[in-house]
Parts: C-alpha cells; sequence; structure tokens
C-alpha cells in the first residue's frame, strides 16, 4: 500500500514488479507469497466481533486481491506469471497444485501463491514457509518494512540492536517477530534459512539476490 493508510499503490506494485523481473531474467526462480493486510486482517476482525474463521477467510480473499494486482503489473512487464490460490476460484486463479507449481518455474514463470494455506488460524507466514517446503526452496526472502531483524522494534525502541545472523532457536526464545513460530519451527526442521530484508528500498531484491551483505539472516 506504500504510504496510503489502505489498499493498493500502483506506483509500488509496479517498482517491485520491475524488481521481479531483474532476478527473473537472471535465471532465478521466484514463487512469492503475498498477504493481505493491505485490505484486511482476520485478528483485526475478530478483535471487532467478527467470528476468527470467517475473518481469517477474509484475509485470504484479500491476498487474492493482491494477487492479481501484482500479477497484471508483472505481465505488463512482460513475465509470464500463475496466480496459484489455496482457495478454489477457478475464474481468476488455478488452484495450487504442487507438481504444477514446481512445472512453472521449471518453465521459467513466476508464481503467485495465494490464500495462505487455504485453512484459518494459519498465518502468512506459515503458508510461505509450508510452500517453500514443497517447492524446495533454496531460501525464504522474509520482505519487509525494516532492514533487519532487531532485539526490539526499532520503531519504537531506539536501543535496539540488529543482527547480521541468527539462529532459529534464538529467534524463537527471544520471541522475536520474525516470522511466527510455526513458521520458525517448520524452517527449522527443514533446515531452510530466512533472510529478512527491507523491500521499501528500490534495487533491495537485487541486491539480495546477489548475495550483497543487508537484512538479517535467520539459519542453524
Amino acid at each position: 500500500m506504500g504510504s496510503r493508510p489502505f489498499g493498493l499503490d500502483p506506483e509500488v506494485i509496479n517498482r517491485i514488479a520491475g524488481e521481479i523481473r531483474e532476478i527473473r531474467d537472471l535465471g532465478v526462480q521466484v514463487a512469492m507469497v503475498i498477504g493481505g493486510g493491505n485490505i484486511y486482517r482476520g485478528l483485526a476482525g475478530a478483535e471487532t466481533g467478527i467470528d476468527r474463521v470467517t475473518g481469517d477467510h477474509m484475509g485470504m480473499l484479500a491476498t487474492v486481491i493482491n494477487s492479481l494486482a501484482l500479477q497484471n503489473a508483472l505481465e505488463t512487464a512482460g513475465v509470464h506469471t500463475r496466480v496459484m490460490s489455496a482457495l478454489e476460484i477457478r475464474q481468476v486463479a488455478e488452484p495450487y497444485i504442487r507438481r504444477r507449481a514446481v512445472r512453472h518455474l521449471e518453465k521459467g514463470r513466476v508464481i503467485i501463491i495465494a490464500a495462505g494455506t487455504g485453512n484459518p488460524y494459519f498465518t502468512t507466514d506459515s503458508a510461505a514457509a509450508l510452500r517453500a517446503m514443497e517447492v524446495r526452496a533454496e531460501v525464504i526472502l522474509k520482505a519487509t518494512r525494516v532492514d533487519g531483524v532487531y532485539t526490539a522494534d526499532p520503531k519504537k525502541d531506539p536501543a535496539a540492536k540488529k543482527f547480521d545472523s541468527i539462529t532459529y532457536l534464538e529467534v524463537l526464545e527471544k520471541g522475536l517477530k520474525v516470522m511466527d513460530s510455526t513458521a520458525i519451527s517448520l524452517c527449522m526442521d527443514n533446515h531452510v534459512p530466512i533472510l529478512v530484508f527491507n523491500l521499501t528500498v528500490p534495487g533491495n531484491i537485487r541486491r539480495v539476490v546477489m548475495g550483497e551483505a543487508i537484512g538479517s539472516i535467520v539459519r542453524d
């Protein structure tokens, strides 16, 4: 949503699409898992009296909206893209099937995985970790608004210190807000590193892929 309080910012979407095209052109296989917090959050809905399961399904549909917006931007940029949804919405997206997802990646297509896992009570983080295992990703790139993992929220605590590298167990023990505990545990069990970086800085996706020392890495 960029600097907007809600919704979609076309400028941000087009910039991200351009950066994805750059790394795709380098031969990198890209599978993206997208959240929907700019439109609706299930937990926020629960606080206003909406049933948690209903709210989570509403949040999943918000991720589909974001995925279609990014697909449009990517295809405008000349990148073959497929949206794959954990909820069946065949008119607008393919159902997520692991073998089909892997085949799209092998053909050089970018895949955008929408609707999380398709189950309530599981976050987008958990969906990203699960799908990463299924497509045998080498790394999860966690794109956020901060430039890594800190001891505390750097926006609230000026004394917060950044970790260049941290283990999964340290993240869990310290209760750091990298990804939720389910996602961290899944990555730890399957030895998939998580690289946390700031998406709002133009060019950072390429920098991360090229191995520049930015962000924080979570590993064994």
